[in-house]
């Protein structure tokens, strides 16, 4: 039996154990559903009181003694009327016994174990002793409402996380742990790098000056990536009438996470993309194949009525700036274009520390056709173009059917964290629709007019998105290059502030982000805030320092000691030109 499958028969078997011991504290309770999830299982339950943390140590134990019992899952089926009868007290699990009725099957499926007999499909464990029972632990308690429905009753959710080993349970608990203290909300309230103002709205955030000195690296460093590649930047407004995005289909598409707008007696749309502003520029202008490709680059905001429960930081918001840019070309050029812009991620992704363990998703369409639109014919051939790339570029992809854009299939990368967490961020997608859409055209060899092919790409997927990830990438100690503060300069007395002084000048003359703190707070404190804000360098300036004309320098990672601030200069300026990753 295959790993994967073994550890969710231990994870179904686990939640059925877990109800075994809350039905011996709670005879009556109410049996809700209670599914396999990606790190363990969970399950819903009408408690006749509200329960708090306190009781998971109860229950793990109570479920570590039944699987000492070596306890069997037995299948059987059971009909109907015995079923309901069973569970005539129970109105959850009556409710799905009915659904079956009604949706036609002959009898229910239940599994027995011990003194517990639950409706269930299964698969299970055929005995408690296939489960480790140093491989699992009671999470957490939420709040349900039955079958996902505000208008149901709040039921009791119990997590579990559930492994093969307690090695990779630990790790899990240890990534998770490691992701709290990275929340990229927690520190970007705490080095004042955003804020999400009640009065603008969830999903609006607004970028502090910190924040703003992070994400202008981040597009200064995409625009270099481009600029010699032959693309050009432009730029649309955030608005357009309604009727773009009916010829796009995006009006079709997006419904109501369109954002309206109402202007005198026309009506807009706020964009949710950008490509059909994009085709628009090219549609006037006359281009020949000479031409082609025509590259356009624009770090543009779009917006899209996310769900508010969705929502969460900078990483899923309703204004989303995409580093977008959009490729005319011809088909014979795809290959090319495909491996330029793979080119460009893998340096961005390098430089940020994410490249070494990545995969691509071959995205195509699925079997709802009704979803895409465009010919069978052009969709074979942009899913078959765009895989020979993959290909030829030696792409580490799989193909995944269903995950296509509206418009076209697409390659999407996956990068790791610092704690091993996978963000779909790149995308690279092939489109033959939207040209046809818009009727874009260029003269060919022979004089005649050519649809061209778009391939829409965004390196950094979206800024806020990417900066959510890089600020938990990094914990927010980020490297020179990138943060707010580079250097921070703390003289010990009032005796050096003449000499702090001109150290503070000359790093700013270089364009070094320098701060200097002389205020009345001791050193050490002084030296803590500098740490907390996570300044990569802090320069501590006392009589030593100010006689010899020289400097002190506490790095993360070194101490630099009896150096002249021209050599710091020099080995600080290096790093953020060679944006170094330290």
């Amino acid at each position: 039996m295959e790993n994967k499958n073994k550890v969710e028969l231990v994870r179904h078997s686990l939640s059925h154990l877990m109800s075994m011991a809350v039905q011996e504290l709670y005879p009556k309770v109410g049996l809700g559903v209670g599914p396999v999830i990606d790190d363990g299982f969970y399950q819903d339950y009408d408690l006749p009181e509200s329960i708090n943390l306190d009781i998971l140590p109860k229950l793990e134990k109570r479920m570590r003694e039944l699987i000492k019992e070596n306890i069997m899952f037995v299948q059987h089926d059971m009909d109907f009327d015995t079923a309901l009868n069973l569970y005539k007290e129970d109105p959850y699990k009556t409710e799905l016994i009915n659904n079956l009725k009604i949706a036609g099957e002959k009898n229910v499926s239940f599994y027995k174990s011990g003194f517990f007999d639950n409706l269930c499909a299964g698969p299970h464990v055929t005995s408690t002793t296939e489960i480790n029972p140093d491989a699992f632990k009671l999470d957490r308690i939420a709040g349900a409402y039955w079958r996902g429905d505000e208008k149901n009753k709040m039921l009791t959710r119990i997590y579990g996380l559930a492994f093969d080993t307690k090695e990779e349970l630990d790790a899990y608990i240890y990534r998770q742990e490691e992701a709290k203290k990275r929340d990229h909300r927690k520190i970007g309230a705490e080095l004042k790098l955003f804020t999400i103002s009640p009065l603008i709205g969830s999903g609006l955030p607004l970028m502090q000056p910190k924040g703003m000195i992070i994400r202008k690296e981040i597009e200064d460093f995409l625009w270099s990536l481009h600029k010699n590649k032959g693309y050009n930047r432009v730029w649309t407004p955030h608005i357009a009438k309604k009727e773009l995005y009916e010829a796009s289909g995006h009006a079709a598409k997006f419904g109501e996470e369109l954002f309206r707008v109402k202007g005198g007696d026309e009506e807009f749309f706020m964009k949710p993309m950008n490509c059909p502003h994009h085709m628009q520029i090219f549609a006037d202008n006359q281009f020949s194949y000479r031409d082609m490709p025509v590259r356009y680059f624009e770090p543009a905001t779009v917006y899209r009525y996310e769900k508010a429960g969705q929502l969460s930081g900078l990483t899923r918001v309703r204004a989303i700036t995409q580093d977008d840019g959009h490729l005319f070309c011809r088909v014979s050029q795809i290959s090319q274009e495909v491996s330029t812009i793979v080119s460009i991620v893998k340096s961005f992704y390098t430089t940020m520390g994410m490249m070494n363990d990545y995969r691509v998703s071959l995205s195509v369409r699925g079997e709802d056709k009704d979803k895409y639109i465009g010919s069978d014919e052009v969709w074979e051939k942009a899913e078959s173009t765009l895989e020979q790339s993959a290909k030829e570029n030696e792409l580490n992809y799989q193909i995944v059917k269903g995950e296509a854009a509206f418009y076209g299939p697409k390659l999407d990368f996956m990068f790791k964290d610092a704690i091993g967490r996978e963000w779909q961020l790149a995308t690279i997608q092939c489109d033959f629709n939207l040209p046809e859409r818009f009727e874009l055209k260029f003269i060919n060899e022979k004089g005649e007019e050519e649809r061209p092919v778009v391939i829409h790409r965004a390196i950094s997927g979206a800024l806020e998105r990417f900066m959510g990830v890089m600020i938990e990438n990094f914990a927010g100690a980020f490297p020179v290059w990138l943060s707010p503060v580079q250097v921070t300069i703390l003289p010990i007395s009032e005796h050096q502030k003449e000499y702090a002084d001109s150290v503070f000048k000359l790093l700013k003359e270089t364009d070094i982000r320098v701060e200097l703190d002389d205020s009345n707070e001791s050193l050490g404190k002084r030296i803590r805030n500098a740490k907390m804000n996570k300044v990569p360098y802090i320069i501590v300036i006392g009589d030593k320092e100010r006689d010899a004309k020289i400097i002190t320098v506490e790095g993360r990672t070194e101490k630099l000691e009896n150096i002249t601030p021209e050599i710091f200069i020099e080995k600080v300026q290096k790093e953020i030109k060679e944006r170094t990753l330290n």
